[in-house]
């Protein structure tokens, strides 16, 4: 797959890379999150601090440098919202996302995987597949909604979030 853009926008929707200067920001938002996040996503299971973001940054510019994932920060109007990440796999790629407490239900993500989605399909990925634990119901609609497949379960990765079962549905939408 040929290396995706910086930023994408969709009416008041906008995915940019992530930059050393999204720290303080970053920090703030899932801080703000944690009790909405911490169930799903382990990496805030225990807090999320400055370090922690200062460490995400620092890895999302190696990974995209490299061509292994590239990932955004997304924003709704003037406001940090989420991020999304398109993770490189063999003929493929995969989308992971997170959407802070206030933003849940307005269908931001949806448009959001949709855009990365057809971009991915444009820049030469097979296939897009997204993956979610069994309990996270609201984060397997986006790809049911959008006419993703369901293919498989399978063990999740460990350590494991506080409301994660360890078994992941896999969704999968084919060029």
């Amino acid at each position: 797959m040929e290396t995706p853009a910086e930023t994408y926008r969709d009416g008041d929707l906008t995915l940019t890379r992530w930059h050393p200067g999204d720290r303080t920001t970053l920090t703030t938002v899932v801080s703000g999150s944690l009790a909405h996040l911490s169930p799903f996503l382990i990496w805030v299971a225990d807090g999320y601090t400055d370090d922690d973001s200062a460490e995400f940054l620092r890895l999302t510019a190696k990974r995209w440098e490299s061509g292994e994932a590239y990932e955004y920060a997304l924003s709704a109007g003037s406001g940090l919202a989420g991020g999304i990440g398109v993770m490189t796999r063999d003929g493929g790629v995969e989308i992971g996302y997170w959407l802070a407490a206030g933003f849940v239900g307005r269908g931001l993500m949806t448009r959001a995987v949709t855009l990365l989605t057809e971009e991915t399909f444009r820049l030469g990925a097979g296939y897009v597949e997204i993956k979610h634990d069994e309990r996270h119901v609201r984060s397997g609609a986006v790809p049911a909604r959008l006419g993703f497949t369901e293919v498989r379960t399978e063990p999740a990765e460990k350590p494991l979030a506080p409301s994660c079962t360890g078994t992941n549905h896999v969704w999968r939408l084919s060029t």
